[in-house]
């Protein structure tokens, strides 16, 4: 599966998710059923390949809707006299995927996770959302290394609030 395009696909079906009321396997499939009509590289994957990226892309979209308020909160930390219902609706997914990635996702290495928002915010955002989506993302990076690793350091507390 590549990696890049399903990206890409999460980030455009948790925009039909926001924009149109959608489940997660209605946004993805109509991101699909777009890519298809459009010829683009989502559409050149093959059947099998296909099936298996729509599964992980569900996943990962339905993850990251139901922890969106808590990350929209940690979120909000970063944010410079912002608030994350005011960004634009392409910014704040491509934010939201990213801080998902980096809180609950021990198989993408955190600065993997930034890059690729980066490169995403770059090219479905304005011509500053790659240095803003850098920016926040940057921040939110340092404090969780500060507090140990990404993803590490979020297992644990999330294990020690499901313990008490």
């Amino acid at each position: 599966m590549k990696r890049r395009i399903a990206r890409e696909m999460a980030i455009q079906s948790l925009y039909q998710m926001e924009m149109n009321g959608v489940n997660p396997e209605q946004a993805v499939g109509m991101v699909m059923d777009e890519a298809k009509q459009e010829e683009s590289e989502i559409s050149s994957v093959h059947e099998r390949e296909a099936t298996a990226m729509f599964d992980h892309v569900v996943s990962w979209v339905r993850k990251t809707w139901e922890q969106r308020v808590e990350i929209d909160e940690r979120l909000s930390q970063y944010l410079k006299n912002w608030q994350v219902d005011r960004l634009s609706r392409v910014d704040r997914q491509i934010l939201r995927f990213a801080a998902y990635e980096l809180l609950y996702r021990e198989d993408v290495p955190p600065k993997v996770a930034v890059n690729e928002a980066v490169i995403l915010a770059k090219h479905f955002g304005t011509e500053e959302s790659g240095k803003f989506v850098n920016g926040v993302l940057g921040q939110m990076l340092r404090e969780l290394d500060a507090a140990g690793t990404s993803q590490e350091a979020t297992t644990s507390a999330l294990k020690e609030d499901s313990d008490q």
